[in-house]
């Protein structure tokens, strides 16, 4: 059985700053190029099937938003990173797939980090997708190991104009990217929800050998979704107080409202914890009331055997002056007497409700 990395490993040890190498476990699929652009009154959708058709295509509309899907070709993002004028530092996070949720200001515009989870089909275990945004005047870029589906609903409304996004500038474009991985959240959260009132109800029925197995594996999902949400809290905490120049004052109000949304999902992630909390103790509980009931039901059973072998013991001493040994009822006085004592024991114990 293979045994899981307590610790990653980071092969960017003593390589100089800002080199691009793929840290983690990225998506072996070849990477994706989208882009968007819209305004108020027309809207365009491009995929490009090669670098250099990306590198060729010029623009025609104010509002872009370019998507990529795979981070596993550093030439590829060194090319974005050149057209866009990004830092070498932000494109070695972005080949990143361990990066906590965070938000860096490099001037001209912003690089968030963010984590997605997703329940797999085949598989109860929770798994994480990085995604990237970079926020700059006009433009908006997201970077994605893998197609999970997160802002499909935000592609429709762009693409059918309904809602505000098409009337907005790039800001909103951003806001629309984050509130649709707290919704995602939201999805998760309510599943995993799910699964810790179905094992809740499981713990007392002491059918399920694995069942302290899976409660430790549903307090470090709980841990591992606390790691990515708690940060992204900060982040949204961070934006609505107006430092950047990014985002106007209406986007402003709709990023507070993310915000709340952040401390509604950590509030319920932290009742689940508690009721994770409180199952371990109940089964612990559950475990050592069965322990104590068991050894009562072998105490019981030893306490009434304890004076029958007492008399087996003593008439098989084979004395020679024993006189109940001659007796021609003896056997069955001392079997009756045996039977005896075993019912008025067994009666004392079930009347105090040992049985």
């Amino acid at each position: 059985m293979r045994h899981p990395q307590l610790k990653p490993r980071f092969p960017t040890l003593g390589e100089a700053p800002g080199t691009l190498l793929p840290v983690g476990n990225p998506d072996p699929r070849p990477s994706r190029i989208s882009l968007i652009e819209y305004n108020a009154s027309d809207y365009r959708e491009t995929e490009f099937a090669t670098l250099e058709q990306g590198l060729a295509y010029q623009p025609q509309l104010p509002v872009l938003w370019l998507n990529v899907y795979g981070l596993t070709d550093p030439a590829l993002l060194q090319a974005i990173g050149q057209r866009f004028g990004l830092h070498p530092l932000v494109l070695e996070d972005i080949l990143n797939t361990r990066q906590r949720p965070k938000v860096d200001d490099y001037g001209d515009y912003l690089f968030i980090a963010t984590r997605v989870y997703r329940y797999q089909h085949d598989s109860e275990r929770l798994q994480h997708d990085q995604v990237y945004l970079v926020i700059g005047n006009g433009f908006v870029l997201s970077f994605q190991t893998q197609p999970l589906g997160v802002f499909a609903t935000l592609r429709e409304r762009l693409a059918q104009g309904r809602g505000q996004l098409r009337q907005q500038g790039a800001d909103y474009l951003a806001y629309g990217l984050l509130d649709a991985i707290i919704d995602d959240y939201f999805g998760v959260i309510d599943q995993f929800n799910t699964r810790v009132e179905q094992l809740d109800k499981q713990v007392l029925s002491g059918h399920d050998r694995f069942i302290l197995a899976r409660i430790q594996r549903q307090k470090q999902e709980a841990m591992r979704l606390r790691r990515a949400l708690v940060p992204l809290r900060e982040v949204l905490n961070v934006l609505p107080r107006g430092d950047y120049a990014f985002f106007q004052h209406g986007t402003l109000l709709y990023l507070r409202d993310a915000f709340d949304h952040t401390l509604h999902l950590i509030e319920s992630l932290e009742t689940a914890r508690e009721v994770i909390s409180g199952m371990l103790d109940l089964y612990m509980s559950a475990q050592s009331n069965r322990l104590n009931v068991q050894m009562r039901v072998l105490t019981v059973i030893t306490i009434i055997f304890m004076p029958l072998t007492l008399i087996a013991g003593i008439y098989g001493m084979n004395f020679d002056n024993m006189p109940e040994l001659h007796w021609h009822y003896g056997y069955y006085g001392v079997m009756a007497g045996m039977l005896l004592i075993a019912l008025l024991l067994g009666f004392i114990f079930w009347r105090r409700r040992w049985l």
